[in-house]
């Protein structure tokens, strides 16, 4: 039986595996998943044709759906795993769209009144697992899973998105942060590489960062350790 509960949050760039590392943690600690709704996005498709004209509804809809499965998460009684988390969309995809000019800044100003004030009413996960990749890794994985509304998705504009997850990341300090280079792991064809991570968030990362709050939250940003650095037991 379930002693601790948890709320692990996987953030990340598109095309980085936040949905499949979400799934395959969820089924082997046996914790619930909560996926991000692209396709129930109403305006996905009209975003990625005319982003000026359907920036602000896309991103009011994914705030939206977000809250939701924020409050949902924190009123489960066990842990759960999320497939993005509701300050990616504000931080990173939100202010994109406004620098590159996709977003009036009216309705950028709106939309982080609406973000910052509700989110000062939620407890933040745990701990956030960000997931980091290059982007020909991204450009890659894109590509091979075909979706009509990324065909469009260019590097630059991948490129621009990972600054700014890394922008965000340095300044985060709701909770801890797990950064975990992807380039060189593979989770769906490698077992092992899953059983790092599994193992690193329950014996390793989770219950050293709760000895560290509320320290410096520069020091609680870690990096997954590569296989010759795990201890003798692992």
């Amino acid at each position: 039986m379930e002693v601790t509960k948890r709320f692990i949050a996987i953030a990340g760039n598109m095309g980085v595996g936040k949905s499949t590392l979400t799934e395959l943690l969820a089924k082997r600690l046996g914790w619930e998943p909560f996926y991000e709704a692209v396709a129930e996005n109403p305006y996905i498709a009209d975003f990625y044709k005319e982003m000026k004209t359907w920036a602000f509804h896309s991103q009011v809809f994914f705030l939206t759906h977000r809250l939701h499965d924020h409050n949902q998460i924190i009123q489960r009684p066990h842990s759960v795993i999320q497939d993005r988390c509701v300050y990616e969309d504000a931080e990173v995809f939100a202010k994109n769209l406004y620098l590159q000019g996709d977003m009036a800044e009216r309705d950028y100003r709106v939309y982080r009144d609406l973000y910052e004030t509700l989110t000062q009413f939620l407890p933040p996960p745990d701990i956030v697992l960000y997931l980091q990749a290059s982007v020909p890794i991204l450009m890659r994985r894109i590509t091979s899973r075909g979706r009509d509304y990324e065909r469009n998705v260019t590097p630059q504009y991948l490129e621009q998105l990972n600054n700014l997850y890394n922008e965000w990341v340095a300044n985060f300090t709701l909770c801890p942060v797990l950064v975990m280079p992807v380039d060189e792991l593979d989770f769906v064809k490698y077992k092992a590489h899953l059983e790092e991570i599994a193992t690193w968030l329950i014996h390793k990362g989770l219950p050293e960062f709760y000895k560290t709050l509320p320290s410096h939250p520069v020091h609680r940003k870690k990096k997954i350790p590569q296989q010759s650095e795990l201890p003798g037991e692992w």
